[in-house]
């Protein structure tokens, strides 16, 4: 595929400018079934998360009598997009993103309120157009927020890059695929740590202080 002019005459390929975001969208309580719920539209974003529990862990040796366990599961549906997320089950960028969507809130949810049991979250991208972990990271925290899960604060994220030697943010499809680097990061509101920060590219020490 050729690579397109990411920035022309101060503006990206959708016509924005370095420093807007896409249009966001945040429902909560959409799944019937679920504790809590959020639905995300970000751009061309379409993400679910679904919160259960707390309750008994299973398999029972991973309990924990001072604390629950977290769980965090994130997937793509086979639809959402071209490439290696068009197979079913969990690959590798699957497992990594539960991961590290897992440590980003362990040290926010109070989970030593609810010993010996776990809470689940399940995050599902229904459609992708780049950014997908900071979209689930959001709608992971709504969900979180909508099942009453007590936390030490709310947490929200952004993707930041570079594209034609300009630092911009939220990243779509195409700027994720061909810019220079990447940065999904994510804080809390009130004391604004940094919970998940990654790179992918190359960044001098200046522009990552930007």
């Amino acid at each position: 595929m050729e690579r397109p002019e990411l920035i022309k005459d101060g503006k990206r390929l959708d016509g924005r400018g370095l420093k807007d975001i896409r249009p966001i969208r945040i429902d909560a309580g959409v799944l019937k079934e679920a504790v809590g719920s959020a639905y995300v539209e970000w751009g061309g974003n379409r993400v679910v998360a679904g919160v259960f529990g707390p309750r008994e862990c299973i398999p029972r040796h991973e309990t924990d009598p001072y604390k629950a366990r977290l769980k965090i599961r994130y997937t793509m549906t086979p639809f959402c997009s071209k490439g290696e997320h068009s197979r079913s089950g969990p690959n590798r960028r699957s497992i990594e993103i539960s991961k590290v969507m897992r440590e980003a809130f362990e040290p926010v949810v109070l989970t030593k309120q609810f010993p010996k049991s776990q809470i689940e979250v399940y995050v599902e991208v229904l459609q992708a157009e780049g950014g997908t972990r900071v979209a689930s990271l959001t709608a992971a925290a709504v969900a979180l927020a909508d099942a009453g899960i007590p936390m030490k604060d709310m947490v929200s994220g952004i993707a930041v890059g570079k594209l034609e030697g300009e630092l911009v943010v939220d990243l779509g499809k195409d700027e994720d695929n061909f810019g220079e680097s990447d940065i999904p990061m994510a804080v809390t509101h009130k004391d604004k740590k940094i919970v998940l920060m990654q790179m992918d590219g190359l960044l001098t020490k200046e522009e990552l202080a930007q």
